[in-house]
């Protein structure tokens, strides 16, 4: 009998040793550090790089991968049933049962969608940039994500980097608190609450200076500019816990950022005690080797994980080559549990041991819910901006006789989801005609014509919109971007109006009744004709699902604008990089020539960072 519990105990011991597959709760002792080491002691090599790696999509070959713990997230796998599925997979069949990360781009809503993060901004209102962050949390923790790869917290001082349309601006302090506000929304107070998720500061760092607004390009600073402007909306995100940083694309100082030490050791680490991890950008390691700074991919693989680059998006360097070079002395074993170090530390903060699965009935209950539609219509209407409002034309009596409905953007419902829409529908989007439809008086005629496309097209439809608008007592002119014409891989050269939109615009406006532009984009836009010829102006951004409801509050009256400009708006393409805290030069614009200025346009921005009207009158006396 006692050898028969000797050996018992014996069989326990050695099982705890190796793992209990399908039980991660066997690690949860309510010390995460220790529980870290007490799981990473257990580890194969193999299992250890497993960590490190994150695979886009689920096939056949990736679950096999994930079966032999060589997974630990995937990217771009969403809903509850799915995730699930995949991450039983994870749990109950692999040696270790660890569970995995599944990371989205949650950037300004999931299933509702809100305006892009630079209309956001717009509000200058924390709280609402919190609670925006927070409902997305909940939406998208209940489609089985836990990560997402925002806040983008870049500073974007040129318009024509067409990722301006996801940050806050051109300003580090506003960039700086706004970063704050959308790590707290979507982390909450409690990260094991199945209802947050994990927020990832992005792109560490200075990916907004890209020379001339191209994105991908090349960005030279200096070290003053990288601390001063482009590095504190970082610093404020991980002073308020923020769990991972994503690396970007480019180059500091000839370094790229993802095998940059300074970066991501001297600076996170060592200066301001981050404790997460960092993952790099999709294939950011294996394109060191273009950038010239590595032979190879095991070359750049090791360059990653020295500076400290923990998790590897996509490219497959880490899983193809890092158990090889261990055991060639290549690269050390203590740098790879560094790295696995970080990323458990974050599962366990989740709350992922305890609980990995989602509960699949909250989708139905927690996604696009009249709640968070009522909210979307809120902090939308408080995105908008009136840079013009001639004679008052605005706000209209709802009871107006006729309005004409104008533009390619007026019907539009793909485009008010601006990019990286998640998981948002067109279907979903209230437009603009839809909005004013609904809050004018019962007698009031409202006609509609498109007058041309966004970008191509010809002037064939002119003559349609000519005539509704000489039916009509007041336009509405929708003008802008499409959708798809800002965030990544979308700069422009040019930043007026494209297609044949300014010509449609005279042609309106010519016609002498009181005409409101409509503004749709996600970048500034030079519009130096709209600005000294249409009566009103509403910049609106992309606004989301309740974009066209939005705007007819502001339009009707039912909400007084009180949105402000948080990057400044160009006279003429030519003027960019363009932004209101520009150091100061030996020779300041003056009339005199030889001064630093532009001969053929006039000095300073059409629309200056901070600008926004209102319909009340403000006056300051006894200052």
């Amino acid at each position: 009998m006692q050898k028969k519990s000797y050996a018992f105990v014996l069989l326990i011991i050695f099982l705890a040793s190796i793992g209990f597959a399908g039980n991660p709760q066997q690690y949860f002792t309510g010390n995460i550090e220790r529980d870290v080491n007490n799981l990473l002691a257990q580890m194969t090599l193999e299992e250890k790089i497993g960590q490190l790696v994150q695979n886009s999509g689920v096939n056949s070959q990736k679950e096999k991968w994930l079966r032999q713990g060589m997974v630990g997230s995937f990217l771009g796998v969403m809903g509850a049933k799915e995730t699930n599925r995949v991450q039983r997979i994870a749990v109950e069949e692999t040696r270790l049962g660890i569970p995995l990360l599944f990371g989205l781009d949650v950037i300004h809503g999931y299933r509702t969608i809100f305006p892009i993060p630079l209309g956001e901004t717009a509000t200058w209102n924390l709280l609402l940039l919190e609670k925006s962050a927070r409902i997305a949390a909940i939406e998208a923790s209940a489609s089985g994500i836990n990560w997402t790869f925002a806040p983008m917290v870049d500073i974007a001082r040129d318009a024509r980097w067409g990722r301006i349309a996801e940050g806050s601006g051109e300003d580090p302090y506003l960039g700086s608190v706004m970063a704050a506000a959308r790590v707290t929304g979507f982390q909450g107070k409690d990260l094991t609450l199945p209802n947050t998720i994990a927020a990832c500061a992005k792109h560490y760092a200075a990916y907004g200076g890209a020379e001339a607004g191209k994105d991908y390009n090349t960005v030279d600073i200096s070290l003053v500019t990288l601390r001063n402007v482009y590095l504190p909306p970082f610093k404020s995100a991980v002073e308020v816990g923020v769990s991972t940083l994503m690396s970007a694309f480019n180059e500091i100082s000839g370094i790229p950022c993802s095998g940059n030490k300074l970066l991501l050791t001297k600076i996170l680490r060592q200066e301001w005690g981050f404790d997460g991890f960092v993952v790099s950008d999709w294939d950011a390691v294996k394109e060191m080797v273009v950038h010239g700074n590595a032979a190879n991919e095991q070359e750049a693989g090791k360059l990653a994980l020295e500076a400290g680059m923990d998790m590897e998006m996509v490219s497959g360097i880490y899983f193809r080559h890092f158990a090889d070079m261990v055991k060639q002395g290549m690269i050390s074993e203590e740098l790879i549990d560094r790295a696995v170090r970080r990323i458990l530390r974050i599962k366990f903060r989740l709350g992922l041991f305890e609980h990995p699965y989602v509960d699949p009935a909250r989708e139905n209950k927690e996604i696009l819910t009249p709640e968070h539609r009522q909210f979307a219509r809120k902090i939308a209407a408080e995105s908008i901006v009136l840079l013009k409002n001639d004679k008052n034309i605005l706000p209209l009596n709802k009871a107006v006789k006729s309005i004409a409905v104008i533009g390619p953007l007026a019907k539009d419902k793909r485009a008010p989801l601006g990019s990286w829409s998640c998981a948002g529908k067109p279907e979903d989007v209230v437009n603009l005609f839809d909005g004013i439809k609904k809050k004018v008086a019962k007698n009031t005629i409202i006609y509609y014509a498109k007058g041309c496309e966004i970008q191509s097209g010809d002037k064939k439809d002119f003559a349609e919109a000519i005539s509704v608008a000489r039916k009509a007592d007041v336009v509405l002119l929708a003008l802008g971007e499409g959708g798809e014409m800002s965030g990544e891989a979308a700069s422009r050269s040019f930043l007026g109006l494209p297609g044949y939109q300014l010509e449609l615009a005279k042609e309106i406006i010519a016609l002498g009744k009181p005409t409101v532009v409509i503004l749709m984009n996600g970048r500034p836009l030079a519009i130096p004709l709209i600005a000294g010829n249409a009566t009103s102006i509403l910049e609106t951004w992309f606004l989301g699902v309740e974009c066209g409801n939005a705007i007819a509050d502001v339009v009707f009256g039912n909400v007084n604008p009180s949105g402000k400009l948080p990057v400044s708006f160009p006279r003429t393409t030519g003027q960019e990089p363009l932004y209101y805290n520009h150091k100061n030069t030996g020779r300041p614009a003056t009339e005199f020539r030889y001064t630093s200025k532009y001969l053929d346009v006039a000095e300073g921005p059409l629309y200056p960072f901070g600008y926004g009207l209102s319909y009340t009158n403000f006056e300051y006396q006894n200052l």
